[in-house]
């Protein structure tokens, strides 16, 4: 949670970035890229969470499996776009920063 959170973050500084500074169409593009997949990898680990809690109140090993391979499924996901969302981040700042110097 701490790295979506870090990733929604990054996001939304690099986007107030791109819009207080004439910042590039890449760096702009970029910091929209981190933002939607910061958004994604919140609902993701939303998704999770929720499978992870309905894996937990199963009242069997075998009714607990199918919820928790979902949020196995969903976790694995939040954590791609995660990743997405700091490449992103960071590709937007290179940006910004290239921009910055001109």
């Amino acid at each position: 949670m701490r790295i979506i959170t870090l990733a929604g973050i990054a996001a939304l500084s690099l986007t107030l970035v791109a819009c207080n500074k004439p910042a590039g169409e890449k760096a702009t593009e970029e910091a929209g890229t981190a933002k939607s997949e910061a958004a994604a990898a919140s609902t993701a680990a939303n998704t999770a969470s929720t499978d992870a809690a309905a894996a937990a109140a199963a009242p069997t090993p075998a009714a607990a499996a199918a919820p928790a391979a979902a949020a196995g499924d969903a976790a694995k996901s939040a954590g791609d776009a995660a990743m997405k969302a700091g490449d992103a981040a960071k590709d937007a700042g290179k940006a910004a920063a290239k921009d910055a110097k001109k």
